[in-house]
């Protein structure tokens, strides 16, 4: 088995190397300079010669508020780019893996989004994208498989928990949106299980993030949260690590909702809950507890 991943010096692609690398399983890892993927040519051209079995797209135009005023260039990315790396892969008729959003949804209700589900209605330009990106793949590759994600965090990149250890570093009072409901997905833990799909033939529409998990006994909330939740469990984590800093008494945490905090370019959805029970129906090893994610995660990087 050998895979050509894009985005390698993005959070989820850096982590796909390591771990492809880590079974000794064959990686070639390209980022924009290695593989421009708005150039067919070149596309056509690297994927070609690197004679590979698959190729996992994680490479995205991610800026979620920017591409509301830069709507040409995220489409360029997130759907011409796709489309030029889904011809070779129909062409050469290789397994495609393209990384998602539940952004294809509308976000409404409380119901998890089920990954077979076609009722799609992006609220805005980067879902769309995501989502025309989505269709040129099913309709082009034959070996494909779709993997929608939701509020990454990696070691290598920008996140959330980052932003949130590193403002509350210097403001004793945070507000948080609290009507915001999903799971978090640590990229280390999606890698495992993208390289566990990748070397299958299990293909189809997928849904992955860390697990929920319903337990009295937590200490902490468990099931699907809230990013005010989040927050919470990270400064909670943070603290039994001796960091007291991020205290309850240092860091006052404050509950708002979407239209409290103050309206964004981009239109967010509310409802991010998604239904993971397919992986374990084809065979999959879900990822761990968002709890356990957000240990390990502060063990790994410096804060």
């Amino acid at each position: 088995m050998k895979a050509l991943v894009t985005g390698v010096k993005g959070q989820l692609g850096y982590d796909v190397v390591k771990e492809m690398e880590k079974r000794g399983i064959e990686a070639v890892g390209v980022d924009i300079e290695e593989m421009d993927i708005t150039d067919p040519m070149a596309v056509k051209k690297v994927i070609t010669e690197a004679n590979v079995d698959a190729v996992i797209h994680c490479a995205a135009y991610t800026a979620v508020d920017a591409a509301e005023d830069n709507k040409e260039i995220c489409n360029k990315v997130n759907v011409d780019g796709t489309k030029n790396i889904a011809e070779v892969c129909k062409e050469l008729n290789i397994k495609m893996m393209y990384i998602s959003t539940d952004y294809v949804f509308n976000g409404q209700g409380e119901t998890p989004w089920d990954p077979d589900c076609k009722d799609y209605a992006p609220l805005n330009v980067y879902g769309q994208s995501k989502l025309d990106g989505e269709k040129v793949v099913s309709s082009l590759v034959e070996k494909f498989f779709i993997v929608r994600i939701a509020w990454v965090f990696g070691k290598n990149g920008k996140n959330f928990i980052k932003t949130m250890l590193n403002v509350a570093k210097t403001h004793d009072k945070l507000t948080v949106v609290a009507d915001q409901i999903g799971t978090p997905t640590y990229t280390y833990d999606l890698a495992r299980l993208l390289v566990d799909m990748i070397v299958t033939d299990k293909y189809g529409y997928y849904h992955a993030t860390n697990s929920e998990v319903s337990d009295e006994n937590a200490g902490c909330k468990t099931g699907y949260i809230s990013w005010f939740d989040f927050t919470k469990e990270i400064f909670r984590q943070a603290v039994l690590k001796g960091r007291d800093e991020y205290s309850e008494e240092k860091v006052e945490v404050s509950p708002v909702t979407t239209a409290e905090y103050g309206i964004s370019k981009a239109t967010r959805p509310f409802n991010s809950r998604l239904d993971k029970s397919k992986l374990e129906k084809n065979g999959f090893t879900p990822l761990p507890t968002w709890q356990d994610a957000i240990n390990r995660y502060l063990d790994e990087i410096e804060f």
